[in-house]
């Protein structure tokens, strides 16, 4: 019985940009492994043996970006200072996120794909959206037992912050309509969602 050496992280992550180029050229269903392997530089053999379907390295790539991008982005989510300084960082960095040509990318897949491959769908949607609103929503429960926002609802009241991000940009951006938008767009849109959130949920200090 061969032993399958362990992959290293460089290789590893050689092989998950080789499939970031294959994907976001060719679709899911459009990628073969043959291709990822020639366009990642190592043999079949060695990706197969560490990725068996293509269905598992899509994941991987899906689950590592995410991983990566929301380890980033809620970095500074304390609750040391206050609630709007917070929100705008995340909000800044969330919407950067989704319009970088990465999340893009991933984005243009899985939708394209979501029909015929409703578990790729649904793998994407529980590593990347799911896990943001969880992060959030732990964030704005412990606010409210702090006595600085009243949520009644903290997982939507995350996923409401997060649409209001994407105000007049992401959907645009998605459909190729707008360029990148300049970081000052980015922070008027936050600004503008910020404001409309904590007019809702901020608990008004009596004097």
């Amino acid at each position: 019985m061969d032993i399958i050496s362990p992959l290293t992280p460089e290789k590893r992550a050689q092989i998950l940009r080789g499939a970031a180029s294959v994907f976001a050229a060719d679709g899911y269903q459009g990628a073969s492994m043959a291709r990822i392997a020639a366009v990642a530089g190592v043999s079949k053999g060695t990706l197969y043996n560490h990725f068996d379907t293509k269905a598992a390295l899509f994941t991987s790539y899906v689950r590592e970006e995410c991983d990566r991008n929301l380890a980033h982005i809620f970095d500074s989510a304390d609750h040391a200072g206050d609630p709007a300084s917070v929100l705008r960082g995340i909000g800044r960095r969330i919407l950067r996120m989704m319009l970088s040509d990465v999340g893009l990318a991933i984005y243009r897949v899985v939708i394209a794909e979501a029909a015929r491959f409703p578990d790729l769908a649904a793998g994407f949607f529980a590593a990347g959206p799911a896990r943001a609103i969880g992060f959030m929503a732990a964030w704005l429960a412990e606010e409210t037992q702090r006595g600085r926002l009243a949520v009644a609802d903290p997982a939507f009241a995350a996923e409401q912050f997060f649409n209001l991000c994407q105000t007049s940009l992401v959907l645009r951006r998605k459909l190729e309509m707008v360029p990148d938008p300049s970081a000052g767009e980015i922070d008027r849109v936050v600004e503008a969602a910020i404001a409309m959130f904590l007019r809702t949920y901020r608990v008004e200090v009596q004097t």
